[in-house]
């Protein structure tokens, strides 16, 4: 699962993770004032987005193998990047290859507004691994005519025709992936995982008379897309050899060289299963790579790898392809540790029902880390946090590993704000507490959300997985499920007691009052006027805003006020308040416990769908004086290999991409396997 994180959008501390089960999302954390720093962060702006710098502290300091495998890992993620643009549709390599040729070899005129369209376009559909937006799902729309576009292909003997180019322009395929509850959703999502013919009810049936180990189920088609050959479902697996092979089979060149590196036995054995792994598409291998992964716990470096969150799929089978390459921050993973040591007290704390709380919360690992290279669905929009593997059993059994992406962090903190906190809170002692503690808050909830959260709760004796039982609900209850965690423990004195703050109180008032503002309203800036909430985390932190501001009506919890035409949202009583997000956790852990499907929808279409469109266009007019975008993702520095006299690997240099540009283009000319 993956906590993702939403700096220029927010206002205040919404965070989220790469979690087993939900899409990722940006971080979100309020806009800070900009650090003084020689280092430039910010790389370009345009349209909805900022591409940033980040660097990589400590490398120098590693062994010369360790650098090796760093780099090994680093191209085996990069040779892969083709498959993520694959899944996300049909026609999109075939469309960025287009479009790529006519940028780089047109020779007319570019000083017009339909170029500098052209370019946006362009920039825009990289960012987002393809023509749908990288959050928002729907289709991104060109500001230049479809008259334009064949000029350019005209005059560049650039081919591209039929439907690849028509769907540029027209209506069809319109989401990436559309979980509206009067859609059929596998139909009716652009998201190459199946055929553009397979229904929701053909992917139904065809997956629920599978028969998997009731004890140890493996994740059933994470790895295939699911087609029709002679009107008869198939799947096509992902492997050497198979769908994607060409691929795949540069990244296990790459995984064999690291494994030869490796800087223990327990890595090396990971490493060779999921070499195996890649090379059969077996999912038992899978399942076990994953088990010594999660052992895999010594040494400085980590990785993460493979066809792994669901968020992509309507039906939450397929995983998206993704790679993250990790170096250890020793100082940040001592501090945050004390929290593994304690899941068990948070567990036995909460306010679950005691059927639904884990006996024993198994080996919960937390660490901050220093990324050293991103692909696939982690880039160039990242997650802030992780925690893996998302197979249930495996968690329960063996336990997990949950990471902060510090230096991920520090370049979103380090990119600066722009005063959107002035404008959305209500007043100045909400501003001070957002200064002081806004930052801690966020970290916090970071590290709740992953390390206790995702691993707390358990399913009753025959319920099925939350992916049978709350199908595409699933996603959004998880992430709110632990968001509620975190935000029931962020106003608890045991966090002062733990060392992680200096001042439990204010460090909880600050992230109550960033999670209302955000919920209720700044997260809206990344809506257009009149769309209804889709994305996962922006629905579940919707619907533990409303719900809790619903609430706590009679009591006045939660107070929204009207001045001067604007709207804010003031909350009255933080401990009534953290009452109420600990009766909500308690819901939602008994509908997931329960899978109760139809409490899950009710919750989600009642509070987190729907939009209030008065409130939404005032926030827009608000917002529109701020120049910060709304959405923000990297380049990522590239490793450059110095060699001896020998033609040995001696080294290793550092180098930044000049612009985005510049590095979309190199990733296409040099890992385009597909």
């Amino acid at each position: 699962m993956k906590h993702h994180f939403l700096w220029a959008a927010a206002v205040s501390g919404m965070i989220l993770f790469s979690c087993a089960d939900s899409k990722k999302n940006e971080p979100e954390v309020a806009e800070k004032t900009e650090q003084q720093t020689d280092f430039q962060y910010v790389v370009d702006q345009f349209a909805d987005l900022k591409i940033l710098r980040y660097q990589i502290p400590g490398f120098e300091n590693l062994s010369l193998d360790e650098q090796k495998l760093v780099y090994y890992l680093t191209q085996a993620g990069l040779e892969g990047r083709d498959i993520m643009w694959a899944q996300n549709y049909r026609h999109n390599l075939e469309i960025r290859d287009a479009l790529e040729n006519v940028y780089t070899t047109y020779q007319g005129d570019k000083t017009s507004d339909d170029w500098k369209n052209f370019e946006t376009y362009l920039k825009r559909v990289w960012f987002s691994n393809g023509i749908h937006h990288h959050y928002s799902n729907d289709k991104i729309k060109p500001d230049f005519s479809k008259d334009y576009l064949q000029t350019l292909l005209s005059e560049t003997n650039t081919t591209l025709e039929g439907e690849a180019l028509e769907v540029i322009f027209n209506d069809q395929d319109a989401k990436k992936v559309n979980l509206s509850k009067d859609a059929d959703i596998v139909l009716e999502s652009a998201i190459n995982f199946y055929g553009p013919d397979v229904t929701t009810a053909e992917v139904e049936a065809f997956y629920g008379s599978k028969s998997v180990d009731a004890n140890e189920p493996i994740e059933l088609g994470l790895n295939t897309q699911l087609v029709k050959e002679n009107g008869q479902l198939v799947e096509k697996v992902y492997k050497s050899g198979g769908m994607y092979g060409e691929a795949i089979d540069r990244i296990i060149f790459w995984l064999e060289k690291a494994q030869g590196v490796a800087e223990n036995e327990n890595q090396a054995k990971a490493l060779g299963l999921l070499i195996e792994y890649y090379k059969t598409g077996s999912l038992d291998t899978w399942d076990d790579y994953a088990v010594a992964w999660v052992a895999s716990t010594e040494g400085d470096i980590d990785w993460i790898n493979g066809f792994i969150e669901v968020y992509n799929d309507p039906k939450g089978y397929k995983g998206s392809y993704e790679t993250i390459v990790q170096i250890k921050d020793f100082d940040m993973s001592k501090k945050m540790a004390v929290l593994s040591k304690e899941a068990q007290w948070f567990e036995d704390n909460s306010p679950l029902m005691p059927e639904h709380k884990k006996k024993e919360v198994k080996g919960v690992s937390y660490k901050t880390v220093i990324v050293a290279g991103e692909a696939g669905d982690a880039s160039p929009s990242t997650p802030i946090g992780v925690n893996l593997p998302n197979n249930n059993w495996i968690r329960q059994a063996h336990g997990s590993k949950s990471v902060s992406l510090g230096n991920i962090i520090n370049a979103y903190s380090n990119a600066g704000g722009s005063g959107r906190l002035k404008e959305f809170a209500n007043d100045e002692e909400e501003i001070r507490l957002e200064e002081a503690y806004g930052q801690q808050a966020d970290k916090l909830h970071t590290a709740l959300h992953e390390v206790v959260g995702h691993a707390s709760g358990q399913i009753n004796p025959g319920v099925g997985t939350p992916k049978e039982t709350l199908k595409s609900y699933k996603s959004t209850i998880e992430e709110g499920r632990a968001d509620l965690f975190g935000l029931y423990y962020l106003m608890d004195p045991k966090l002062q007691e733990l060392g992680l703050t200096d001042n439990w109180e204010e460090t909880g008032k600050a992230a109550y009052d960033g999670y209302i503002r955000n919920g209720l309203m700044t997260q809206l800036i990344r809506l257009n006027l009149g769309d209804d909430v889709e994305e996962a985390h922006m629905r579940n932190r919707q619907w533990v805003s409303a719900w809790v501001f619903e609430k706590g009506k009679e009591a006045n919890v939660i107070e929204k006020i009207s001045r001067d035409g604007k709207t804010y949202y003031n909350i009255n009583d933080y401990q009534k308040l953290r009452e109420l997000f600990g009766e909500l956790l308690k819901e939602t852990q008994r509908i997931t416990s329960e899978g109760d499907y139809e409490a899950a929808k009710a919750l989600v279409e009642d509070y987190g769908v729907k939009v209030d469109q008065e409130l939404h266009a005032e926030v827009l007019k608000r917002n529109s004086k701020f120049k910060s975008a709304p959405y923000s993702g990297f380049v990522n520095p590239l490793l450059v290999p110095t060699e001896d006299e020998a033609g040995e690997i001696s080294g290793f240099t550092i180098e930044q991409p000049a612009s985005f540009e510049e590095q979309m283009l190199y990733y296409s000319k040099n890992y385009s396997n597909l």
